[in-house]
Formats: C-alpha cells, structure tokens, sequence
C-alpha cells in the first residue's frame, strides 16, 4: 500500500491572503486540487489523506467531491503545528491500513512535484528504508547564529535543500514520531520529518527531486508557480519543449 499524505493545516499568515495559502485559486482552481491531483493521477499511489485546519474541513471534503479526488481515504484536522498535523494523518493512516505500507508525506502547498520524484521516493524507500527528497544548491549556503556574520561557509557541492515528499514505512515514521514526542522539547525545531529521523541518530538517504518542486509561501512563490503553470501548459499545447531538446523533460 502507497500512502500520500497531504498536509495543509497552515493559516496562510506569511501570504497575508484572506484564505489559507492551500485554497488561493491558481488558473481556476485551490493550490491543494493542484498538488492533489498530482497523487490522484499516480499510478502507484493508493490512498490519499489530507489534514487541514479543522474549520476547512467541511469545504475540503467539498473540493475533493467536486475534483474527483476519488482516492482521499480521510480528511482530518490539523494540529498546532505542522507536524502535529502529520502525526494525526499518521495514526489515522496506521489505524486502516498495514504497518508497512509506504507513506509520503508532502506539503499540500508543492503543488508540482514531477511524477518520477513521487516514484522515486516510493522505490527509495523499498530499496533504502525511507526516502528524503532533495535537489543540489546552485548559490552559496551560509550559516550564521547571530544573522548578522558568517559562521561559516560550507562547500557549495556538499549543500542541498530538502523539499517534500519525505518518505517512510508507516510504522517507521510513527515510531520516530512518537519518540520525538516523548521528549521535553517535543517538535520544537523539528521543521521536517528528515529533522525528526536525523534527531534520533537514524540515516536519512536522498532522492533527486525537481527544480519546480517549489513551496508556494509567499506572494512572489505564487507568480512563479503561474510561471511554471504556463510554461507546461506551452508545452502540452505544442507538444514538444526546451527541455525535451536537452533531454530534461520530467526535471524542470
């Protein structure tokens, strides 16, 4: 069994919209159709569970009848925090499903994750045991406590940037979960399920994501997720691209 699950409990406050990020219509329709139906369309993905704040869920339940999202197995409400959100996804996924089923776990907001990155991330975890999506950095990265001097400056081929689907063996993830929560500090600074795993001393091994695999925060992610939304769009209406000349189609 191959799990998404999708979490899109935020309130959007860093956009400044009136709605949640996850619901701001892009080219007709709520950014969180958009990512869904990326995992609705995938062959290998099974079921799919979404957690939203718990006054959308009415109007999520809505949206998933009205875009044939016919693969949501359950809609549940976030928590107070994005993780909390995950977690109770989590057990609602443990409590219908096998424990070693596979889960990716994505942002309800990357509404362009390339089919071959969830592919990817479903035969890394068969192969390695989880799988942490990932694509090399292009700029200098640097670390700095006090955000006023450079700390250091690591080598720019060693640095990458993790992105989502983060993926795992559903009773793995839960147990790493479960673990972090036992402790004082619960989720605090676990901003990712990598962090979580790292955390516990456990390998995290990385998969090849995509460039486009862009987190849709601000206003100026909307205008380049537009962008990228009309450059495919150029490409099915003329059926062939740029990248289909460079050999990099499915990598954008």
């Amino acid at each position: 069994m191959n799990i998404a699950i999708i979490f899109a409990g935020g309130s959007g406050v860093r956009m400044g919209a009136g709605v949640p990020k996850q619901f701001l219509e892009i080219n007709g329709k709520p950014i969180i159709i958009h990512t869904l139906q990326l995992f609705q369309y995938h062959r290998m993905i099974d079921k799919i569970y979404i957690s939203v704040l718990e006054d959308y869920i009415t109007y999520m339940e809505d949206l998933a009848a009205e875009y044939h999202i016919r693969k949501a197995a359950g809609i549940i409400p976030g928590g107070k925090t994005a993780q909390d959100s995950i977690y109770n996804a989590l057990k609602r996924a443990e409590a219908e499903n096998p424990e070693d089923s596979v889960v990716l776990l994505h942002d309800g907001v990357r509404p362009f994750v390339s089919y071959d990155v969830i592919t990817r991330n479903i035969e890394g975890v068969k192969k390695n045991g989880n799988a942490i999506t990932c694509t090399s950095c292009f700029e200098t990265i640097l670390v700095s406590k006090s955000g006023e001097e450079v700390d250091s400056v690591p080598y720019r081929k060693e640095t990458f940037a993790a992105q989502a689907p983060q993926s795992f063996y559903l009773k793995d993830i839960l147990a790493a979960h479960d673990a972090v929560r036992s402790t004082p500090d619960g989720y605090e600074n676990m901003v990712d399920a990598c962090t979580i795993i790292r955390s516990l001393g456990q390998t995290a091994h990385m998969v090849e994501g995509n460039r486009g695999n862009i987190k849709v925060t601000t206003p100026e992610d909307v205008y380049m997720f537009r962008a990228l939304l009309q450059y495919k769009e150029n490409e099915q209406a003329f059926g062939i691209g740029i990248t289909d000349r460079i050999g990099i189609r499915h990598h954008v």
